[in-house]
């Protein structure tokens, strides 16, 4: 796409205000005819036409939330002018009422990529051997024993890319038996089973913590060649050995296995957001969004999450629920996190950040309808309780929390064997056990972190691209780092996050 480049971008014709593509100073005249009273910063909002004291301030065709006091046109509305709506409600959600036809969505050109077969569930997008412990205590040996394996053990190997130490702050101290404790234990369960670990399971505990292995493998499971009690071994040097030798026989296994052409229905990426900005939601999420559906189009598997971030939009997301069944497991997962932040005393306004405000985000349902974005278009097939697996293929909602350090292993445990992560002003996040592709809102962010962002979403708010030009970069991208082919900059300097499972059961 080519032509004059915007001064402003309107989303819906309903709109009353726009954004800012550039700072804009006072005086300048956008496309409308309606001069700026103020300087406008970059991706804050201009106001269209006059709004009155209480009248709506709509941005998406929906109402963001009403104007404390009279804002003429022109003027830059800032986040302390508005009033925050109410929720939607999650009863009598209608569903099934935007349901995009498969063969609507747009066709990819590439319908299989090179990845490592399981023996069921998704394939792999990596060959890891993955050592999860049973409790935080056991990090430390762990991590110092890993160091070992990457420099004593790995040079044998060539054909395993890595080994993870998946460790996490649950285990002890923790209430096992509360009603909310089968969330982080689910996590864990499946965080050892993962596609990328190939099957090989590898668990060390300490021996007298609360989350003992029966909790999270079935009886035939519990056996030497794959637990490990550091409080079995005498001393040091025996733990370790006992470690490296568990780990020496997982790798010879390991690295057997090859990459081979499968179809896209044998691979499950995860959509994220993080550090947004008034872009994400013009730019970079609906980007990703044509690429989970060419995704979707083509057999595969794309979840995205993030409850607080899509709450203010649930009536959308039900609207492409197929039946009743999926909206109503949506209306419980709603539901569930509207109780879960009301005992915490807090609505879910505070979500946005320092950043996301500065980034020209007012609140939250400003911020949700940009995150949705991310999602596509595409029927939602199945609705996630955190950490839970799918069982359908198409378009997944994993009922996460926002947090990115909570959500991204909450999906890791569903799962995906890859995440993309989009970006306003810019993060380190990243994953050791899924590789993770940066897609940035803004070209100013490409230009300032040019070596930790993958792709830049920023020429579609220039004009000179489209959301379907890079909504497919992203496809490729995709397809390349699953295939092996390619390796995100978030991978490439190890950036990879703390496994923060998401606990909101009692701590003792």
């Amino acid at each position: 796409m080519t032509g004059t480049r915007p001064l402003t971008i309107q989303i819906k014709e309903k709109d009353n205000v726009a954004v800012a593509v550039h700072d804009m100073p006072a005086g300048t005249v956008i496309e409308n005819g309606v001069t700026a009273r103020d300087p406008i910063p970059q991706a804050h909002k201009i106001a269209l036409r006059d709004i009155p004291a209480g009248g709506e301030i709509i941005r998406y065709g929906v109402v963001l939330g009403y104007a404390k006091a009279d804002i003429p046109a022109g003027s830059w509305i800032s986040e302390h002018m508005l009033t925050l709506p109410e929720s939607p409600s999650t009863e009598n959600l209608e569903y099934g009422t935007n349901l995009v036809p498969m063969e609507d969505l747009p066709m990819p050109d590439r319908t299989a990529w090179m990845g490592y077969r399981n023996a069921s569930g998704p394939a792999g997008t990596r060959n890891l051997l993955g050592i999860v412990t049973t409790v935080q205590c056991a990090a430390g040996v762990l991590k110092v024993a890993v160091e070992r394996i990457r420099r004593e053990l790995l040079p044998k190997y060539p054909n395993v890319d890595g080994v993870v130490a998946v460790t996490h702050p649950y285990g002890c101290g923790v209430a096992i038996n509360a009603p909310l404790a089968p969330i982080p234990i689910r996590a864990i369960t499946n965080v050892i089973r993962h596609p990328n670990f190939g099957g090989e399971i590898m668990v060390v505990g300490l021996g007298c913590e609360k989350l003992t292995y029966d909790r999270v493998l079935p009886p035939e499971d519990i056996t030497p060649e794959n637990v490990l009690t550091l409080q079995d071994w005498a001393g040091h040097d025996a733990m370790m050995n006992a470690i490296l030798e568990m780990a020496d026989r997982k790798l010879q296994k390991l690295n057997r296995r090859r990459r081979e052409e499968l179809p896209l229905s044998d691979l499950l990426i995860g959509m994220q957001c993080g550090g947004s900005d008034a872009f994400s939601g013009i730019t970079a999420n609906p980007s990703a969004g044509y690429a989970a559906d060419l995704l979707v189009r083509g057999g595969g598997t794309v979840m995205f999450s993030e409850v607080t971030e899509v709450r203010d939009g649930v009536q959308l997301l039900a609207a492409r629920c197929p039946d009743a069944h999926t909206r109503d497991r949506l209306a419980h997962e709603m539901k569930w996190y509207d109780d879960y932040l009301e005992a915490g005393g807090v609505d879910r306004d505070a979500n946005p950040t320092p950043g996301n405000k500065k980034g020209g985000l007012a609140n939250i349902v400003e911020k949700a309808m940009g995150s949705i974005a991310k999602s596509g278009t595409s029927p939602i097939v199945e609705v996630l309780s955190p950490a839970e697996k799918p069982t359908k293929h198409g378009l997944i909602y994993a009922a996460t929390p926002a947090s990115d350090i909570v959500c991204g292993p909450s999906q890791v445990a569903s799962g995906i064997g890859l995440q993309v992560f989009m970006t306003g002003r810019g993060t380190p996040y990243g994953l050791d056990i899924a590789p993770v592709i940066k897609v940035c809102s803004r070209n100013e962010m490409k230009k300032h972190w040019f070596d930790m962002i993958d792709i830049s979403a920023g020429d579609v708010a220039e004009g000179t691209k489209t959301i379907a030009d890079v909504g497919t970069e992203i496809f490729h991208f995709i397809l390349d780092v699953a295939s092996g082919i390619r390796e995100p900059y978030s991978d490439q300097y190890g950036f990879h996050n703390d496994m923060c499972i998401f606990n909101p059961a009692p701590i003792t």
